[in-house]
């Protein structure tokens, strides 16, 4: 029968218009061609010409992009109307195999209509770009003309009085509604946008956003299509091939996104909730966070909702195909009764029997619902960052305004802000990200439970009663996991805390022969941890077995009663849906536990959030004009500089009046001209005891005022009260009025009081260069920073580090010494350009000559030549003279104010008490003018630090091995391709530290366990399509009685065969889903054990060297957030992979074994997964290194702001933090959502190629008939797939993230430990050596390690039992490398030191270092006890500790303490001063009863008072042992037996230090000339 377009039935008269030309249907289907015809002829040549043309020239950048109005509701209608086509066109071709002949006209049309619709799509998606939309009048006429057409043809099918139970008259109808709503679309948009039919047209531009090109966050600007499958990503997934992911490549965040939009909307729904009747009513944050976010989550909500019916067109669907495979022969052909206008019609549900459509259907319904299920996550994901934002800004903003009693006080402490600011924010995100699962849940379960009860009767509740049953145990389990989780962690932090003072204080340990100890304590907090690890691991286990087995168990329940109870025999059909619903049950009820948890969690957090942002704020009193809460809006307005009205509040940093000579003109008359007065004033910290009592006084303008007393009278807070950081009891604080010159440009006076440049006393950096530090925020005025560098001496610092100051400092930076940090906070203070200057004892971390250089150049020339008012505390008396003004406190009020020529003559008591102090002070100053000042030393150490760095740097760039080595030269690093290596070798590494026999245990279960679960639904289908045709019993009850009851007792003893197998298999594999989840936690558990173990073993033996050139940090990193790693991420992930992966096989095998013919399709399958994991593993990565890297500035910025508090309010600079925070909270996000979309993208990919692989099956299935009950079995397979497809790509992207820490703790196991062992036995050691302390240092030479020169060259001596030497030289002379190689630290590689005629060198080090003595130049104190510091190994009896505690001067001030020998030594021994630290370790030396001992410059860190006491004791206690000392101050060793004189690494003088001293040209003797 050839093909023509109206057929030709012998029957029919095709082409005959007798009864008029409409009423032919052949005709009317041709009628419908003419509008489709008509826009394909019209827009084919716009699209090809007019954008061909266009976009050679052009490319349309994003920002011409726009939507028009009813953007989204032509993109759905046109959705729908491509899908009704598709049942148009079905319905054709299943009515056409009726026909005798073939009938184009059938489905021809609809296929025209269907590719006109995807026309129409394209076409208005380009006309939407480039946004011109006068073309888009083709399309109002297609869709007219589309409308008329489809309308004649209803009516003529009602004419025939054809009605809804024929499948095409429903299809028609849907047709002509689409085409109505859509024409009602286009005419709307020529009503919105008026380009034609109207004069003026109006012109629209693109969103914001889109104009500013740093926006690449595309998804609220795309159009659908592209918003379903992120299709937008692809070139920034794809181009992360080619180059990592930068933050420009990621550029700025939407404006509806940005911290600041949503903080604005939270802050609005959170104050509203303050009624005017009930102030004091805290505002709830839940209905605010409702009312700034409700809309959105309800979204998710409804796509969560769509999603979840849609899944359950799968089990439905499956169900279906089987049962019509099953009934393909049985279809009776019933031709003759539906024939109309010639045609076939269908009813409506004849369709739905067909198996292909059902495939196309079960496609589509997946399709449809992993898109809603993705856009679900993504609107809670992108709900949850924008709260995040809005919570963050809030708290900053309280943060910026609370009281610093309460800081203080110890209410709210760093802790606290930080664990809000990292935690609890985090687990509100959290929870909105799990939102929408608390009620989409119930829903999905319900149905389940409904849908299972009508396949299954009565038996499925029996099932659904095992899920319900088991949920409470998994809930138990979550809560306990928790638990367990949070003593882990207490326990991790103790063992930090241990582990960090072990290596702060590596050097004593080593020197001490104590590391072992110490090295056991941190093993046994090790041992708890663990303990509470294999709980932890124990739970987890337990939580996935019950995960696996709840649906084995379920559906065993099942099927086994329904067996037993019904009379109708299960067919495939059923089985296998059921199987698929139990499936689908099981992922509600697990997450349900973990959804209830975080429900919990958010509960807390609110409440903290909540006491937080009720707690007290600082006072607005109206002295302090200006209000403190300044709103975000005016950090808004802070953007545009060029705004007039922004430079209101800031105006003195924006104007350029930094001239000084112009302030000069504009000061009002210097008539008493006083900056700021105090009246009256009670001043609190808090608790309503006044600190500062009845203070009067005043701070004279352009003057140096002093403020002194002795420690804690209250001098600090005399200058916090006068900022206003006090609470006010009575009494007030004047500022005097602004100079003229601060009247701003609008005229209004400026209410704030002035910027104060306060340098505080604690010194406070912020975490960036030291350029930063020192201009902060002002403008950068070369000559005035050199002027203010070298006032404060900063330069030989700054030359020392390694960017000089582009250097970063602050807590990750590098650690400057105490004085350096001051002199930057002074350095600070001066360089701000305000009218008054606070210096809160800018003095007390430096030594005499930077005093001295910083008064004179920096206060007295710098500051008091710009006439700036200076406010100063100290308690250097000497430079009282220098004072214009001199406030003197006592006790928390003033004692006298005035000149110094007052007091003078008033308070002669006073001055003359003045004057002792001075003298003393001056004799202390002619004393510490020795060698080394304290500046040279911290310089020292500073150099140190570096020296030792630079060795380190090749092994510090770990990580950028791994990247393939970019060249800046761009068109090299575009072509060079960046793979993405899963580290094979280090999960090899991990593994094998698990134990062997773990790791087989572990494969084999796994494999075990899989090989049972594909066995037991085999099992499934072999047992419901056991008997042929599969005649239900019903079939039989037609036929007598008698013949039913043989029957069917033959046939139920059939069916009940098959149950004992099936048990058996089931129980087996509950038995193999425990084994699998223990073997690998505890994998995991054995793995953590080990690394962790062998990592402190290398780490405590390695050479003293690995301590000088590997940065504290790092090592600390590699057992705080590397074994972190270890121990609770790698196990879970490990397990997950295994896991999906091997379903995804085993599902994939059992298709192939179903239905061979799908491995064809498989190819290119697989090709296009490993195309799509390959792009996503790179992309993760990057992205996830941004979202880490960005997220540590965040939370450092917090606590940077919470220590700083006060300077930045008196420098009034919080608009400039705040924008700071929400310029890093806006990073942070941006590279958190980007993270987050590419998981989506990874994910609607994955989930397309599962729908795909599902269609291959079906379609396979069905093309090659086979048995039923298989057919079932490979498609239940297959909507497995679908659902694990991602996890193996996103389990892998997270591995090879986590394999990251193995390595590096791996690359520190490479190390090489110290030679403990010696060549001498210890038997062949003398108990008592060294008995008489005689050493002889005979041609030595020494290095630090053998790459590095010789520190000591050939250096000879002899030292007589009980000699005290002393040793000096300038600083790297090498005295300190001596000390240490008389223990062996450091590569003795010539000569030899003998000590009472043993070569140390030959000596067990444990045995060399526990026979001698030494003092550090820094005290060293452990936390814990005074018993553990003085003698750890618990070897001396309390009396011989008391003695040495009595030596040292100690034994008074221990006995007060609470405990005695047990009391409390804090971290580092913070509790007790410097000087009672070095007497400690004097005490520590002499428990140890050695005869000799060796002091490296001890009395370096220590007054006066405290050298004498050591000198005398050294004298006394050590009468008949030999001593060594280093000498720091010459002085020292001037009653020594024995001088020795090093120079570069060699003895220059040697002798008795009166002979020394006589030889005129001697260095010894010009040490001590400039010692004098």
């Amino acid at each position: 029968m050839g093909l023509s377009f109206c057929g030709n039935d012998n029957s029919s008269n095709a082409y005959s218009v007798d009864n008029g030309v409409l009423d032919n249907g052949c005709f009317v289907d041709a009628l419908n061609l003419v509008p489709h015809v008509f826009l394909l002829f019209i827009t084919f040549p716009i699209l090809f010409i007019g954008w061909g043309s266009q976009s050679s020239k052009v490319q349309i950048h994003h920002n011409t992009w726009l939507h028009f109005p009813g953007h989204n509701l032509r993109w759905i209608l046109t959705f729908t109307l491509l899908f009704v086509h598709v049942c148009e066109i079905a319905e054709g071709i299943v009515s056409n195999t009726q026909m005798q002949s073939n009938h184009l006209h059938l489905f021809m049309p609809a296929f025209m209509g269907f590719i006109a619709a995807t026309t129409s799509v394209v076409y208005y998606h380009n006309i939407e770009t480039a946004n011109f939309p006068k073309l888009l009048l083709a399309l109002f006429i297609y869709w007219i003309l589309a409308f008329i057409t489809k309308m004649i043809k209803l009516w003529k099918f009602a004419e025939a009085s054809l009605g809804v139970q024929y499948l095409r008259f429903c299809i028609t109808a849907l047709l002509v509604v689409l085409y109505g709503l859509l024409m009602a679309v286009e005419i709307n948009v020529i009503r919105v946008r008026k380009y034609v039919f109207f004069a003026s047209p109006q012109r629209v531009k693109p969103p914001e956003d889109l104009q500013d090109l740093g926006v690449r966050f595309l998804q609220p600007f795309v159009n659908l299509l592209s918003k379903a499958t992120y299709w937008w990503m692809n070139p920034l997934i794809i181009g992360a091939h080619k180059r990592p992911i930068e933050l420009k490549k990621i550029g700025k965040l939407p404006i509806a996104m940005r911290a600041l939009t949503n903080y604005l909307h939270l802050k609005d729904a959170y104050e509203e909730q303050r009624t005017t009747e009930d102030p004091e009513k805290s505002p709830s944050i839940w209905r605010s966070m409702y009312r700034a976010f409700g809309r959105s989550i309800l979204l998710s909500s409804t796509f969560r909702y769509m999603a979840d019916l849609l899944g359950f067109a799968g089990p439905l669907c499956i169900s279906g195909i089987v049962e019509h495979q099953d009934n393909k022969t049985e279809v009776i052909m019933n031709k003759t009764g539906n024939m109309f206008l010639g045609v076939y019609f269908m009813s409506s549900t004849e369709l739905l029997q067909n198996t292909s459509v059902l495939a196309v259907l079960l496609f589509l319904a997946l399709i449809l619902q992993r898109t809603f299920l993705q856009a679900s996550y993504y609107v809670t994901v992108e709900t949850g960052i924008n709260l995040r934002g809005a919570l963050l800004a809030m708290i900053y903003n309280k943060i910026l305004r609370l009281s610093t009693s309460n800081m203080s006080m110890g209410e709210m402490t760093l802790g606290q802000i930080n664990n809000l600011v990292a935690i609890e924010t985090n687990q509100l995100m959290w929870f909105l990200f799990l939102c929408p699962n608390l009620w989409a849940m119930p829903v999905q379960i319900i149905m389940g439970v409904i849908l299972l009860y009508y396949l299954l009767g009565e038996s499925a509740l029996i099932g659904a009663g095992v899920i319900l049953l088991l949920a409470p145990f998994q809930y138990l389990i979550a809560t306990k996991l928790a638990d367990t989780q949070k003593s882990t962690l207490d326990y991790s932090t103790d063992r930090l805390k241990k582990t960090t003072e072990i290596l702060k204080g590596i050097k004593l340990l080593k020197l001490y022969a104590w590391e072992n100890i110490f090295c056991d304590c941190v093993e046994d907090t090790r041992e708890k941890e663990l303990t509470s690890l294999k709980t932890f691991a124990l739970y987890t286990s337990m939580s996935i077995f019950m995960n696996a087995a709840i649906p084995i168990a379920a559906v065993l329940a099942t099927f086994v009663t329904h067996a037993y109870i019904e009379d109708v025999r299960l067919s495939p059909a059923k089985a296998f849906a059921s199987l698929a619903l139990f499936h689908i049950l099981v992922t509600p009820l697990f997450l349900l536990s973990t959804v209830v948890r975080f429900a919990v969690k958010a509960m807390v957090s609110v409440q903290k959030l909540s006491e937080f942002l009720q707690s007290d704020e600082i006072g607005d009193d109206s002295w302090r004009n200006g209000d403190m809460s300044m709103p975000l809006e005016s950090s808004k307005k802070y953007k545009y500089p060029g705004d007039t009205k922004a430079i209101n509040r800031k105006g003195r940093y924006r104007m350029d009046n930094y001239e000084q000579p112009m302030r000069r003109q504009l000061r009002p008359t210097e008539n008493e001209d006083v900056a700021v007065q105090v009246n009256d004033g009670f001043f609190t910290w808090g608790s309503n005891l006044s600190t500062l009592s009845d203070i009067n006084s005043r701070i004279p303008t352009g003057q140096l005022t002093m403020i002194v007393g002795q420690v804690g009278c209250g001098k600090s807070s005399l200058l916090l009260a006068m900022l206003g950081e006090m609470q006010t009891i009575s009494g007030k604080v004047y500022w005097s009025k602004l100079p003229d010159c601060e009247i701003l440009l609008d005229g209004n006076i400026s209410k704030n009081r002035y910027s104060v440049a306060y340098a505080a006393q604690k010194s406070w950096l912020l975490n960036a260069t030291v350029e930063d530090n020192i201009t902060f925020g002002s403008p950068f005025n070369k000559q005035r920073y050199k002027a203010v560098i070298d006032a404060c001496s900063l330069q030989p610092d700054i030359d020392l580090l390694p960017f000089g100051d582009q250097t970063e400092i602050g807590e990750r930076g590098i650690n400057l010494s105490g004085g350096q940090r001051q002199r930057i906070c002074v350095a600070r203070a001066l360089y701000q350009n305000t009218n008054i200057v606070f210096l809160d004892d800018p003095f007390s971390a430096l030594d005499i000559h930077l005093s001295d250089h910083l008064m004179q150049e920096g206060i007295l020339k710098f500051l008091q030549d710009d006439k700036r008012t200076v406010v100063l505390v100290t308690h250097k008396l000497q430079y009282l003279i220098h004072a214009d003004w001199i406030i003197a406190m006592k006790d928390g009020s003033v004692l006298r104010e005035g000149t110094l020529k007052d007091i003078q003559t008033h308070d002669v008591e006073l001055y003359e008490h003045w004057k002792t102090l001075m003298n003393r002070q001056d004799q202390k100053l002619e004393k510490e003018t020795e060698l080394e000042s304290q500046t040279t030393l911290e310089r020292k150490t500073l150099r140190r630090a570096f020296y030792s760095r630079e060795a380190k740097n090749q092994i510090d760039d770990e990580d950028e091995e791994e990247e393939v080595e970019e060249d800046e030269d761009d068109n090299m690093s575009t072509t060079t391709s960046r793979l993405s290596k899963i580290p094979w070798k280090m999960c090899w590494r991990y593994l094998s530290s698990g134990g062997f026999l773990m790791v087989f245990l572990m494969v084999l279960s796994n494999l075990a366990k899989h090989s049972v679960m594909v066995a037991i639904d085999y099992w499934l289908a072999a047992w419901t399509s056991s008997n042929p045709r599969n005649e239900s019993l019903a079939n039989t009850f037609d036929n007598a009685t008698n013949y039913k009851r043989n029957y069917d007792v033959t046939q139920i003893a059939e069916h009940r065969s098959y149950m004992p197998v099936f048990i058996i298999l089931c129980g087996a594999a509950i038995a193999l889903c425990l084994i699998t989840s223990l073997t690998v936690e505890f994998l995991g558990v054995a793995a953590a054990t080990n690394l962790h173990h062998n990592l402190l073993n290398k780490i405590i033996h390695a050479p003293i060297r690995f301590f000088d050139i590997t940065p504290l940090g790092q090592i600390l990193n590699r057992f705080s957030a590397d074994t972190n790693i270890i121990d609770q991420h790698i196990p879970p992930t490990l397990e997950s992979l295994t896991r999906s992966t091997l379903l995804c096989l085993s599902a994939i095998g059992v298709i192939a074994f179903v239905t061979p013919a799908f491995l064809i399709a498989l190819v290119p399958l697989a090709v296009a997964f490993y195309f799509i994991q390959k792009y996503f593993r790179v992309a993760s990565k990057d992205l996830q290194d941004l979202d880490d890297s960005t997220q540590l500035p965040l939370l450092c910025h917090f606590s940077e702001t919470a220590e700083g508090l006060t300077t930045i309010r008196a420098f009034r600079h919080e608009a400039r933090f705040k924008q700071r925070m929400l310029e890093l909270t806006d990073t942070n996000n941006t590279a958190y959502l980007f993270l987050s979309a590419a998981n989506r993208w990874l994910e609607v990919r994955t989930d397309y190629l599962g729908a795909v692989i599902v269609l291959t099956a079906a379609v396979a299935a069905i093309w090659t008939t086979s048995q039923s009950g298989l057919i079932g079995l490979g498609l239940t397979y297959a909507l497995t797939v679908t659902n694990y497809l991602n996890w193996v790509v996103r389990n892998l992207a997270d591995l090879e993230v986590q394999m990251a820490a193995v390595k590096k703790v791996n690359s520190f196991l490479s190390t090489e430990s110290e030679n403990y062992e010696g060549s001498i036995d210890v038997s062949q050691v003398p108990e008592d050596w060294p008995q008489h302390g005689e050493i002889k240092i005979q041609d030595l030479c020494v290095r630090y390690d053998p790459m590095l020169k010789a520190v000591l060259k050939h250096v000879s001596a002899q030292i007589k039992p009980g000699q005290k030497v002393g040793i000096c030289g300038r600083t790297g002379s090498g005295k300190s490398s001596l000390s240490l190689a008389f223990f062996n630290m450091v590569d003795v590689f010539e000569g030899k030191i003998v000590i009472d005629g043993i070569d140390i060198c030959k000596l067990p080090l444990q045995t060399l270092r526990s026979r001698m003595s030494i003092i550090l130049q820094d005290p060293v104190l452990f936390s814990g006890s005074i018993r553990l510091n003085l003698d750890p190994e618990c070897t001396c009896t309390d009396d011989r500790l008391w003695e040495a505690l009595e030596i040292a001067q100690l034994k008074n001030m221990v006995n007060a303490l609470p405990g005695g020998l047990d009391a409390v030594v804090t971290e580092g021994g913070e509790n007790f001063s410097v000087g009672q630290r070095q007497l400690f370790c004097l005490a520590r030396a002499f428990v140890r009863k050695s005869s000799i001992l060796i002091m490296d410059e001890a009395t370096a860190s220590i007054d006066m008072a405290t050298e004498n006491i050591l000198q005398k004791v050294v004298m006394t206690a050590f009468a008949d042992r030999t001593v060594v000392t280093i000498a720091h101050r010459v002085h020292t060793i001037l009653t020594a037996d024995l001088v020795i004189v090093m120079k570069r690494g060699s003895i220059m003088e040697n002798g008795k230090p009166e002979i020394l001293m006589e030889q005129e040209d001697g260095l010894f003797a010009s040490f001590v000339k400039a010692d004098m």
